[in-house]
């Protein structure tokens, strides 16, 4: 179920806009990323570094509190053009990790989804429940056509996630991204088109 889903472009700029939640289960639910967020990321981060640090390159940069906000400002304060749908992951209402779009194409109607979470929370089957709804969201309501998922060769908990969902793979981007330690990994890409639901 979404709630408040005013179109393709929402921007909380107007603080009396009340964020998006989209409800997984009873425990589980997608809210719209907030302001007051970033010091949960930036707790999350700083507590998990080893763990989330060896797949996800922003994790390095993560310092301090004001690049956690930063970040959030970047995403709520987005123009139109750059705007994408972020959200956090929360389970019993407590902060579990981030989901979202980046790169969105709209003239050719694609986009990406990246994702990531907390150790604890890990091997129930959570991130693959957010991803297929916001598949949902983005084929039924934001009239994506194409959605790509991209994870480092070697990371098989993330791999797992598109291939469980009936994404298809399309190969390896060599060298797609560099993470800490200045290495260069290869990226597994997979896709899903709304012809494939």
């Amino acid at each position: 179920m979404v709630t408040q889903l005013p179109g393709f472009y929402y921007s909380q700029i107007n603080e009396n806009i009340e964020p998006m939640i989209i409800k997984i289960d009873k425990e589980l639910e997608l809210k719209q990323l907030e302001q007051n967020d970033s010091f949960r990321i930036f707790e999350l981060i700083d507590a998990q570094r080893e763990y989330l640090g060896e797949w996800l390159p922003f994790v390095a940069f993560t310092q301090t509190i004001t690049d956690s906000e930063q970040f959030v400002n970047s995403v709520i304060n987005a123009s139109q053009e750059c705007f994408e749908y972020v959200f956090s992951i929360r389970k019993n209402n407590n902060f579990i990790g981030l989901i979202g779009f980046k790169d969105t194409d709209k003239l050719n109607r694609k986009t990406e989804m990246g994702y990531w979470l907390s150790e604890r929370y890990q091997k129930q089957g959570i991130v693959t429940r957010c991803v297929d709804k916001l598949c949902q969201f983005a084929f039924n309501e934001l009239e994506m056509n194409r959605i790509q998922v991209r994870c480092a060769v070697g990371n098989t908990s993330s791999a797992n996630i598109p291939m469980r969902l009936g994404f298809t793979f399309e190969g390896i981007e060599r060298d797609g991204e560099l993470l800490s330690g200045n290495r260069f990994v290869d990226l597994e890409v997979y896709s899903k088109l709304k012809a494939d639901l």
